[in-house]
């Protein structure tokens, strides 16, 4: 669909319908199953990311350029009918450049918002929905005050960057204050010190809202993370009803205050009194949603294409119990060696393996190389089949 296509007044505002265009910024697994999953809606799709044959790159054709690299953004937008993003930290100048040359729905400004932990705080803060305590860190005496305000435990962060575990440490002691602070500050990046909360569990939702307004959410995830690297996504999650209705409840309220257009994952903590804090929230398809391709009547990948584009929002109904563990590098050849299957010995209970690798070209420990959907009746069935592959033994 045309540009005079998509503004003509008989045709819907914004709607693009299958045979359009999708251009993604960033190449990495994210956009190689957003463009899988819209591929087989009849979407066509192009990416810009700076890695040779990068994951998206392999399914779809690739704009190689950095991601401040305005002239391969104007590229990608002469060859595009809408603009999305498959992950935050793209060049949010150029986003706010491809905002105003051509149609990026999600805009620039939520994008500029989730790029920075504070500012990310305070736009959840100021929609309603409770965070853990927090304090702008500037020094190391602004460091030692706010640790005295919130009490140890705490966990300092950089502003800016980090995933993964990467860029932020535990501080349970008053001794452990400046060694924190000389290893976060030495990249120079704005710091944040948050209460540590003792939680019962970490679970997320994934929100989907159109630029027509209509909002769903999947079913809530129940998240296990080793080394600060998510491990498991256990769904239907073990917490209370009661909590997974207030969950999807703050996350739906967060698409709707920041206005978003695509998908919203929302990371919260559960504590021990069953209240719920929100950690983070990433503008995009998230790996606590992957459990959604073979489990849900539509995946995440799917619902986001049919967000950006405006068209009806998909069903979210849960279809089968499912639990979602991560292949990292250390796992990829046992995985491999087994195509994802199970031994007859260890599948006693009728666990159903789907095996997803991203084509990353470099496997390295602690690298997300792929997922395996794990549908079955009963969540502890697939857990069992988890240690009991010893694949994860390692962490």
């Amino acid at each position: 669909m045309s540009n005079a296509q998509r503004n003509d007044p008989l045709t819907q505002i914004n709607t693009l319908l299958p045979g359009s265009t999708i251009g993604i910024l960033g190449g990495g697994q994210l956009g190689r199953m957003m463009s899988l999953a819209g591929t087989a809606m009849g979407y066509r799709f192009i990416t810009l990311d700076p890695t040779p044959e990068s994951p998206c790159g392999q399914v779809t054709p690739q704009i190689e350029a950095a991601y401040s690299d305005e002239d391969a953004a104007r590229k990608l937008a002469a060859k595009s009918d809408v603009i999305t993003y498959e992950f935050e930290n793209v060049d949010a100048g150029v986003a706010a450049l491809l905002e105003r040359e051509s149609y990026v729905p999600q805009g620039s400004s939520l994008l500029y918002t989730t790029q920075h932990r504070l500012r990310e705080k305070r736009a959840i803060e100021a929609a309603g929905v409770p965070v853990a305590p927090y304090r702008e860190i500037t020094d190391l005496q602004s460091l030692t005050k706010a640790a005295e305000e919130l009490d140890l435990p705490c966990v300092l962060k950089t502003a800016t960057g980090g995933y993964d575990g990467k860029g932020q440490a535990v501080i349970r002691t008053a001794d452990e204050l400046e060694t924190a602070y000389r290893e976060l500050t030495a990249s120079g990046r704005e710091l944040v010190l948050e209460k540590y909360i003792a939680f019962q569990a970490e679970i997320s939702v994934i929100a989907a809202r159109s630029p027509k307004g209509e909002i769903k959410s999947f079913p809530v995830s129940e998240n296990v993370h080793v080394n600060g690297i998510l491990h498991l996504s256990i769904v239907p999650a073990r917490v209370e009803e009661s909590i997974q209705r207030e969950a999807r409840k703050l996350a739906e309220k967060l698409a709707e205050s920041l206005g978003l257009s695509g998908l919203l994952a929302v990371e919260m903590f559960v504590a021990e009194d069953g209240r719920l804090y929100v950690n983070e929230v990433a503008p995009r398809p998230h790996n606590s949603g992957h459990y959604t391709m073979e489990a849900c009547a539509t995946s995440q990948f799917e619902q986001h294409i049919r967000a950006i584009c405006n068209l009806p929002l998909g069903d979210t109904t849960l279809l089968s119990p499912v639990v979602m563990v991560n292949v990292l590098g250390q796992h990829l050849d046992e995985v491999v060696k087994r195509a994802g299957a199970p031994d007859d010995a260890i599948n006693e209970f009728g666990v159903v393996p789907k095996l997803h690798l991203y084509g990353k070209n470099e496997s390295k420990t602690g690298r997300k190389m792929g997922h395996i959907n794990l549908l079955c009746k009963d969540v502890q069935h697939a857990l069992d089949w988890v240690e009991q592959t010893q694949i994860w033994r390692q962490g």
